[in-house]
């Protein structure tokens, strides 16, 4: 498939068969459907880059996707991380939307090298995984998650996060008014249910999709 402008060039990823994507492998799933997974307890595991065109806009972002990229692949060698992480921070590819000074990012890859690959990069908790391509909308998606995880409260930060997660993936801006309409609740509630967390998650996510 043939790289447009504006797109994250992944063929580069797919030649090398980097791993960027991966389901949890050590947590178990309370429940499985043919759309996806849930686990009750939630799961760190679940690693999920470059799902959406929206790009890299921190060195700390940046070093992150590197980190998870070392960590999914542990045969990779440190010639090979040093170009990966050259075709990641290279503007030109889509990545990122910052110039990356050389030096910088010399001693971005030397520290996430340096890392202890038994050690998994920190990460956003999940109940809800859902498989690629189910056809699902997002508000069938949201449907099964308030199904799920909504059963105590009517609204809680899971719900919150997912739905932040599918406007995310789908290009959108994320804003309260936004979040209300599709957890049919009032844009009162949403401010009261977002955690200090959730706010910064928020802009962050809303800061990526500005610059696609």
């Amino acid at each position: 498939m043939s790289q447009t402008k504006g797109f994250l060039k992944l063929e580069y990823l797919n030649r090398k068969r980097i791993i960027y994507r991966r389901n949890p492998i050590n947590d178990i799933p309370t429940s499985v459907y043919n759309w996806g997974w849930y686990y009750k307890d939630g799961t760190y595991e679940c690693y999920e880059l470059f799902r959406s065109s929206a790009k890299i806009n921190t060195f700390r972002s940046l070093k992150w996707h590197l980190l998870v990229l070392w960590y999914l692949n542990p045969t990779m060698s440190s010639d090979d991380f040093e170009k990966l992480a050259r075709h990641i921070s290279d503007k030109k590819n889509n990545f990122v939307t910052f110039i990356m000074i050389d030096k910088y990012l010399v001693n971005i890859i030397n520290d996430v090298i340096a890392c202890d690959l038994e050690k998994p990069p920190k990460n956003k908790s999940r109940k809800v995984i859902f498989k690629d391509l189910t056809g699902l909308t997002l508000k069938e998606k949201l449907a099964i998650v308030g199904q799920l995880i909504g059963r105590d409260k009517l609204v809680n930060e899971d719900m919150i996060y997912q739905c932040m997660i599918d406007l995310h993936d789908q290009n959108k801006r994320i804003t309260v008014n936004a979040l209300a309409v599709l957890l049919k609740c009032s844009a009162r509630t949403i401010y009261r249910s977002l955690s200090n967390d959730l706010k910064l998650e928020k802009k962050i996510l809303n800061k990526q999709n500005e610059k696609i």
